[in-house]
């Protein structure tokens, strides 16, 4: 069940608020509903995801427990439970998502393994994520205490079990505790459903209008030249940021109206004036469960400069090879490659930064300089990205370089018709009707402009859905505007289409 379906809208999320707002009170009975609708969202993708989910979380509770009843004095016995935890957490995930990844390398160096046909569960990299932090921080002695239905429900809370944010413990269960003693708050519903839509009017209307015009492109790259695969390559940085902070605004969104507060995890990050910025901006949630649980262990910064840097590109591997497996031998090797392309650039800025000293302020020139300087570094900053997104997208290295090198070529000329075909939204295109410019020669163009503009101004110069959402003042003109925003997203239901963070 997608956040974006009629089901989801005009069913599933209303009867979830009415019936957990009459237990509210009860905050014993408001958990047990958020745990039962949890499970019931997750097993309604597919029962078999269900199943696993449910011994997932029970052996790593037994994992959690166990250490919990040992004593320091026999810390071993702990370090073994937390390392079975980890491993199995690992091998769960190794099993789905990267077994095949390793057949067909095997296969590709002369064997002759047949490939396991194992569907990858929905979500099972945030929810394994989670639960291997939940292990660490017990070890550490991080976590006090926490109930059985306290546990399940900081992994399967709906909202989140899918996509994201990547939750640790002390961001959650605070949040939990608070059940039954909050009570409804009709501004903060409010900012949650104005949330949730500008997170719906993202995907549905934003990413999804460019997502038909890459996939079209990205599968018909013999008929594209120069132009065409230059707009390929900002449509789907486009498309992809659209779509999983769209994802992530929803589920913000959602928990908001449950009087539940989840994390940031995107911050405009095409605002980013360099990698190192951007990665404070984009998918935060990722960002901080590697340094803590990656990049620290293995020393951080504190072992000298050099072996920072390596645990910088450790980390960039691992987030990459995170990213890909289970989509084939191909797309998996380019989610390392992007990977990589990030982690080197990020060393070498980092080693720029180290060097260069901070300028000094004051004179009206210096200042031009400076706003000058920070466009361009905005810019090029999101060219590389954007560059390094292709094979983030692409079924191949081989594809990637191949759209890399039609924008290289050039060649440029008239923008492939079947491209902007994908702008006219019904909407739109009835006032190019009224207005008698459908029949001009160059009229199929003018929404893939007006569109793709308008999303380049909001990504560079816009406040995000969150900043927007704060803002918002319980009025009248607000509410009709939202209302006709929802109308929107609702009337293009029709053409949806899954969130493409699903399949991580």
């Amino acid at each position: 069940m997608l956040f974006n379906s009629y089901k989801f809208v005009f069913a599933f999320l209303p009867a979830c608020l009415l019936i957990y707002y009459l237990l509210e009170k009860r905050g014993r009975g408001a958990k047990l509903w958020l745990i039962a609708i949890s499970l019931w969202f997750y097993g309604s993708f597919r029962t078999g995801y269900l199943l696993i989910l449910i011994a997932s979380m029970a052996f790593n509770y037994g994992a959690v427990h166990g250490m919990s009843r040992v004593k320091e004095s026999v810390s071993y016995c702990k370090k073994g439970l937390l390392a079975v935890g980890i491993l199995g957490n690992l091998g769960l995930l190794s099993y789905f998502k990267y077994v095949n990844f390793f057949i067909d390398n095997i296969n590709a160096l002369g064997g002759n393994l047949p490939l396991l046909q194992a569907a990858l569960p929905i979500g099972i990299s945030f929810f394994t994520f989670s639960q291997i932090s939940f292990l660490v921080d017990n070890y550490r002695g991080e976590i006090k205490s926490c109930g059985f239905m306290d546990y399940v429900l900081y992994i399967s809370y709906f909202p989140k079990l899918v996509e994201g944010p990547i939750v640790f413990h002390a961001q959650m269960l605070p949040e939990f505790t608070q059940i039954g003693k909050r009570g409804f708050d009709a501004e903060r519903f409010m900012r949650g459903l104005c949330l949730f839509v500008f997170g719906m009017l993202k995907k549905v209307v934003l990413a999804d209008t460019f997502g038909g015009a890459v996939d079209y492109g990205y599968s018909n790259l013999g008929s594209m030249h120069g132009t065409d695969a230059l707009l390929l390559v900002i449509f789907y940085a486009l498309q992809l940021y659209f779509d999983f902070s769209g994802y992530i605004d929803m589920a913000i969104g959602i928990s908001r109206m449950f009087n539940i507060d989840l994390p940031i995890n995107f911050n405009s990050p095409y605002k980013a004036q360099n990698i190192v910025d951007f990665w404070k901006r984009w998918h935060i949630t990722l960002s901080r469960f590697f340094t803590k649980y990656v990049y620290i262990p293995l020393g951080g910064n504190r072992e000298g400069v050099w072996r920072m840097y390596r645990n910088l590109l450790i980390v960039f591997l691992l987030s990459g090879l995170w990213h890909g497996s289970g989509m084939g031998i191909n797309h998996s090797w380019n989610f390392i490659l992007w990977g990589m392309l990030h982690g080197v650039l990020y060393v070498f800025t980092r080693m720029w930064q180290r060097r260069i000293a901070k300028p000094k302020e004051g004179s009206t020139v210096h200042n031009l300089k400076t706003s000058f300087l920070h466009g361009m570094s905005v810019l090029l900053t999101f060219g590389y990205v954007s560059v390094t997104w292709v094979y983030f997208r692409a079924e191949s290295v081989a594809q990637g370089n191949e759209l890399l090198r039609l924008v290289i070529k050039g060649g440029f000329a008239r923008i492939n018709k079947n491209l902007a075909e994908y702008f006219n939204l019904d909407e739109f295109w009835y006032v190019l009707k009224v207005l008698h410019l459908d029949s001009w020669e160059y009229g199929h163009y003018i929404m893939m402009f007006v569109i793709t503009a308008f999303s380049l101004l909001l990504v560079f110069f816009g406040k995000n859905a969150m900043e927007i959402s704060e803002k918002i003042k319980p009025k009248v003109w607000s509410a009709v505007i939202m209302a006709g925003l929802f109308l929107w997203c609702v009337l293009a239901f029709s053409n949806v289409s899954s969130f493409l963070y699903f399949n991580f």
